[in-house]
């Protein structure tokens, strides 16, 4: 009996395979197709809340007339659904509640900075959890929100592309500018797809010599090329890699992608502050896609490494070269970045670009060269700050609601009310043979410039040479 049963539930599990393997090709067969692909990137067409009403957001959890419902142009004549959030000073001093908030838009925007939010792929602007970033950035940041949704998504008009969605962007950037807003006031802000969306407006901003007070990419990815590549379904099962071991097929996917959305080849181009934050646990991009482009804003600072072409003929004289450039290279970053640990929430790494190495045009140029290369008549060097906050929890569509990165992008971009002074100490005091506490969350004393919550010395007027690690 079980001589029959075994070669039967062999055959079986051949067929079985056999059927897996077939779909498994007929789907990435479909996906090299431009239709296919473009709904697989986008789900526009899932609508999340389905027959949403945006003309009532206070359905969605928004409280009753802080929020504005209204259409945006584009400039190849697209309309584009968005909501405009009041900050919440703003939205306390109307005269009632019952107020509709339109007439209040202009000094909104005059008196708070604003935060521009693009989200990720699927859903719409009424979705639960973006309902909770506005929230969050509107009560907690104290700032104005303007959120839309792309071209083909929710009631927008058009079929999204990754050109098109730019478009949307810059639309409404250009909306806020033309409402009253200063650029100086607007903080872009991105989640997953919309961090490549983030990136190339910042990027094409700063090429402009347009003002905007900084980005946050929220759970980004380097590429569209390189998220094909780490993509797994759960975070168990990979997508694509299987087709690795195919000589030329993962060539043939990256080859088929019209969205590449490739945010580490703007990299050089985005000036002005920059924090990037991911979680460990994000089982739909790896955190590590933040990781390179961290290091992609700090490598024109870090000196070069010759790796050997020939490493069975090379001597010991390059060998010592070689490792004498990595432990400089290595000397060089712990002397750049600063570390901040944050005990139950995750790692905190930042540093100031003041003009480092890079190409322009193909031709390294440095210090104030690299930020006036190609402006008219030059002009003063720029100053780039970069902080990449990692965090332990949050997963992939969280991030933004965790409170410890809303404090810190409220103190990295000026919206949080600063304390007077620290808070003294509790009545009951540690005794006085124990060493005073003088880390932040557990942050380490003696990685000095670290985060912290509270304002420098610097910051109060005070001036200290400890708490700041200057590039030259």
């Amino acid at each position: 009996m079980s001589d029959i049963a075994g070669p039967g539930l062999l055959a079986k599990a051949r067929t079985a395979l056999t059927i897996a393997g077939g779909l498994y090709a007929l789907a990435i067969g479909l996906v090299s197709i431009p239709y296919f692909q473009s709904h697989t990137l986008y789900l526009n067409a899932v609508r999340i809340p389905w027959f949403a009403d945006f003309d009532a957001p206070e359905r969605y959890g928004l409280a009753i007339n802080k929020t504005y419902n209204f259409k945006i142009q584009t400039v190849d004549n697209e309309t584009l659904g968005a909501w405009f959030i009041l900050s919440e000073s703003v939205y306390q001093t109307l005269p009632s509640h019952n107020t509709i908030p339109k007439p209040y838009i202009s000094d909104a925007l005059r008196t708070r900075p604003t935060i521009l939010f693009f989200h990720g792929n699927a859903a719409t602007r009424a979705f639960k959890v973006r309902i909770q970033h506005y929230t969050a950035f509107s009560s907690r940041l104290n700032a104005n929100v303007l959120a839309i949704d792309y071209r083909g998504f929710a009631e927008s008009t058009g079929t999204p592309s990754e050109e098109g969605l730019v478009r949307d962007a810059r639309a409404a950037y250009e909306w806020l500018i033309s409402s009253g807003a200063k650029g100086e006031d607007i903080i872009i802000m991105g989640h997953s797809l919309g961090t490549g969306v983030s990136a190339r407006l910042a990027a094409q901003l700063s090429k402009e010599e347009l003002a905007y007070r900084g980005v946050v990419l929220m759970s980004p990815f380097s590429s569209m090329t390189e998220l094909v590549k780490t993509y797994s379904i759960l975070g168990a099962v990979p997508l694509v890699r299987p087709l690795t071991m195919i000589p030329y097929a993962f060539n043939f996917i990256t080859w088929a992608l019209i969205h590449k959305f490739d945010t580490l080849s703007v990299v050089p181009q985005i000036k002005g502050k920059v924090l990037i934050a991911h979680a460990e646990n994000d089982w739909d991009v790896p955190y590590t896609h933040s990781e390179v482009l961290f290091n992609a804003f700090l490598e024109p600072l870090l000196p070069n490494v010759d790796i050997p072409s020939d490493p069975v003929s090379t001597t010991k004289e390059d060998w010592s070269a070689f490792t004498a450039q990595i432990a400089a290279r290595k000397n060089q970053r712990e002397n750049i970045v600063t570390t901040t640990r944050l005990v139950n929430f995750g790692v905190v790494e930042e540093f100031v670009d003041r003009g480092g190495e890079s190409l322009v045009n193909g031709e390294p140029v440095r210090g104030a060269e690299y930020w006036a290369a190609g402006r008219p008549g030059g002009g003063a060097p720029w100053q780039r700050e970069v902080i990449f906050v990692k965090m332990l929890e949050g997963n992939h569509e969280l991030v933004g609601v965790q409170e410890g990165l809303q404090d810190i992008i409220g103190r990295k971009f000026g919206l949080l009310q600063q304390p007077l002074a620290p808070l003294p100490p509790p009545p009951m005091s540690a005794p006085a043979s124990a060493a005073p506490e003088s880390d932040v969350g557990g942050s380490d004393a003696s990685e000095a410039g670290g985060w912290s919550p509270l304002p420098s010395a610097s910051e109060r007027g005070e001036w200290t040479g400890a708490m700041t690690k200057v590039i030259d």
